[in-house]
């Protein structure tokens, strides 16, 4: 028994804390910036950087708490590396993100004007969002700092704390939430539990990430049940957020993140 299980089965309440935690402090630096947004942020030409795009910093600053805690607690958690299902995580992964990034690759060959139903198959061009080089010089220190702290909460950040409270704790919970479901195997199927930890996790995004968000939470879905491999589904949200930037550097699409 690893110390990971271990914890689960003697010490559950400490367990469900960190499992919960992680993510619970993610999304609270989300709430933070949508607070600063009402209230701190300004759009007047004389408003410095950090007025202007609060995001520029608080996204650094919540990549960083989320490494630390996770950093503390890191034995805490059921990873049970492997290589075989982390490459199968990885090929998961690409073509997850490869269904995700779809709609946007057909607009820009459609390009349909207005609103329609191809909206809400996110078939956008998706050219407004985070964007490093409206306030640093692309390719200078802040510039690169500011990209490689984006890929880190994308690739590593995002893909821990998601993984870790969707996979591991909910579908847990779902699967025997009216007994000790802390003591449930990794990957248990119920088709309930598909619907709730995968409704989640689609509602969790922007309407315009809708559709991608239901393939690739069913690929996770079924990837986390065949594999019953922690690790396996955190590779895979790795390299799906991973190829997702790189497609964003290359084609300037930042409204994909």
């Amino acid at each position: 028994m690893t110390a990971a299980d271990q914890l689960r089965v003697t010490d559950h309440e400490t367990w469900i804390r960190r499992q919960v935690a992680p993510f619970a402090l993610f999304m609270g630096f989300l709430l933070v910036l949508q607070v600063a947004g009402s209230f701190f942020a300004s759009d007047l030409p004389s408003a410095r950087w950090w007025r202007k795009a609060p995001e520029q910093w608080i996204y650094p600053v919540q990549t960083m708490a989320c490494l630390v805690l996770l950093g503390a607690w890191w034995k805490s958690y059921e990873f049970n590396w492997s290589l075989r299902w982390s490459l199968a995580g990885a090929v998961f992964g690409a073509v997850g993100i490869g269904c995700w990034l779809l709609p946007t690759v057909i607009w820009d060959r459609w390009q349909p004007q207005g609103e329609g139903w191809w909206t809400w198959l996110g078939v956008q061009d998706r050219k407004n969002g985070f964007d490093p080089g409206e306030f640093f010089s692309p390719g200078g220190a802040a510039w690169w700092a500011a990209m490689v702290m984006r890929f880190l909460r994308a690739a590593v950040v995002v893909a821990l704390v998601e993984e870790i409270f969707w996979r591991s704790f909910l579908m847990r919970l779902v699967a025997d939430w009216s007994g000790r479901y802390w003591l449930q195997p990794f990957g248990k199927h119920t088709w309930l539990v598909f619907a709730v930890v995968t409704g989640g996790f689609v509602l969790a995004h922007a309407p315009v990430d809708y559709a991608g968000a239901i393939v690739y939470g069913t690929l996770t879905y079924l990837l986390a049940v065949w594999s019953r491999n922690l690790g396996a589904c955190i590779i895979m949200h790795a390299v799906a957020n991973g190829l997702m930037g790189w497609f964003v550097v290359a084609t300037g699409k930042t409204g994909l993140w």
